[in-house]
């Protein structure tokens, strides 16, 4: 991860804990303007404003931990289910992040359904990765990527509002990935569970 991620994101950690825990006006004061320089820093890195940036990062309350994202893993001839999203023109697995008031099953199930059309039922835990330590592009914020094996178990291929695609893909033959949302190392690892169904869950 850069360096100038890693500082910017310790300060809003530190920052966010401080609103969330003082109760004295001058520092919350103190901590409300290390979240700013946190969004300056950010600002400077990624061309958005610092305006920008410092409404996302405000919006986060509570004690700062990181991002749930939750994955379906959907085999069907040896290929695996990706979604086009509409974002980006590129593939991925489909899910996002896990909602309140749903299990981490309950909401792959949503999502996959939204996103392709498909009724699944999940059956296995694949992995629990930490996205800093498996992906090229870093991101504002962190998250851990919760994969799980479903079965389909009826609807039928169709795009939802964020995907203008659905397709079955081969190992050999992946479309274009959208590389925020999962990489070509996460993918091959997920065809080693095909490969061998008894395969152990992975995590970092």
């Amino acid at each position: 991860m850069e360096k100038w991620l890693e500082w910017a994101r310790r300060m809003q950690a530190i920052s966010q804990a401080g609103l969330h825990f003082s109760k004295d006006v001058f520092d919350k004061e103190r901590y409300t303007e290390l979240q700013q320089l946190s969004s300056e820093i950010i600002a400077a890195y990624t061309g958005e404003t610092a305006e920008h940036i410092g409404k996302m990062l405000a919006a986060e309350e509570g004690y700062p931990t990181p991002k749930l994202d939750v994955r379906g893993i959907v085999f069907r001839d040896d290929k695996l289910l990706f979604v086009k999203e509409k974002m980006d023109n590129r593939w991925s697995l489909p899910g996002g992040f896990c909602e309140i008031g749903l299990s981490a099953g309950e909401n792959v199930v949503k999502e996959i359904k939204e996103e392709s059309g498909f009724d699944v039922k999940p059956v296995k835990l694949l992995a629990v990765l930490d996205s800093d330590k498996h992906t090229d592009k870093p991101q504002l914020f962190h998250y851990y990527k919760v994969f799980l094996q479903c079965e389909i178990v009826g609807g039928g291929a169709q795009k939802g509002v964020e995907t203008s695609e659905i397709g079955f893909f081969g190992e050999s033959a992946l479309p274009p990935l959208s590389l925020k949302r999962n990489t070509e190392a996460q993918i091959q690892m997920l065809f080693t569970f095909l490969h061998n169904q008894s395969k152990a869950s992975v995590f970092d």
